[in-house]
């Protein structure tokens, strides 16, 4: 008899034991989860002091004026890419562009008369300051040569005033595709080629360029797309064309993510 008793007690001591154990592991997840919880609610009340302080929204500053992440957004601006380099941005609402008709490049150009020009010898790859007398491009848009340090490099992103060759070039060397257009060519026009630039805005620039000959070009390393004239959709085809020609193809491996 006894030595059922001794075993009901011996079982008994058994089951408070666990009891307490699993109480004790109750107690250090809540005192976990009450830490996490504060660190969260600290977290939460730093970044709203800083949007108090900051305002609604970042801003930088972009061809002498403050602009604000929405307006970098519009102008599909990256700035991981590289910087602005207080270049004006472009924030105007582009127009659609039509589907593709012809998405072969060489057939593209043709149909809109534009000039391939590929292939071409590379000027060089060096880098310098800021202070530095860039070289002579052979080009306009240049295509290739010695360019800014890495820290200036020119960000993705759709701008208002022409860029200096020295910025851009380096964009190019990172697999990045210049769009360029003359200043005197129509709003419409400009817009039309804005939409272009939105529809895949990533690893590329547009721009205006009032030293080139060309109405309209496009630019890759060592390769041009020289248009004379703007056809409207026939010359979207042939910049499209050219774009997924050589976007990504710099001889530098900086990576190009496009959405799937």
């Amino acid at each position: 008899m006894s030595s059922r008793r001794e075993e009901r007690e011996r079982l008994r001591q058994q089951r408070l034991a666990a009891q307490q154990a699993a109480s004790k592991a109750e107690r250090r997840r809540l005192m976990i989860a009450y830490a996490v919880a504060g660190i969260i609610v600290v977290a939460i009340g730093a970044a709203l002091v800083v949007a108090v302080a900051g305002g609604d929204e970042s801003t930088i500053t972009s061809g002498g004026k403050q602009v604000s992440e929405k307006d970098l957004l519009a102008a599909g601006v990256k700035t991981m890419s590289g910087v602005t380099n207080d270049y004006a941005l472009d924030t105007r609402d582009g127009t659609p562009p039509p589907p593709v008709q012809e998405a072969r490049l060489e057939q593209a150009a043709e149909k809109a008369g534009c000039e391939l020009k590929l292939d071409l010898k590379d000027e060089g790859n060096r880098h310098f300051g800021e202070g530095a007398t860039p070289p002579d491009y052979k080009t306009d848009p240049a295509n290739s040569g010695d360019h800014i340090n890495p820290d200036l490099v020119q960000a993705d992103g759709a701008y208002s005033e022409p860029v200096e060759p020295k910025y851009y070039v380096h964009s190019l060397e990172h697999g990045r595709i210049v769009i360029a257009y003359k200043p005197d060519l129509p709003e419409e026009q400009q817009l039309e080629l804005k939409g272009l630039f939105e529809e895949s805005p990533e690893a590329m620039l547009l721009m205006p360029n009032e030293t080139m000959d060309a109405q309209v070009a496009a630019a890759a390393w060592t390769q041009l797309l020289l248009c004379d004239s703007y056809e409207g959709a026939t010359t979207i085809d042939a910049i499209r064309a050219f774009r997924d020609t050589f976007r990504g193809r710099g001889p530098e491996d900086v990576p190009v993510v496009l959405p799937q």
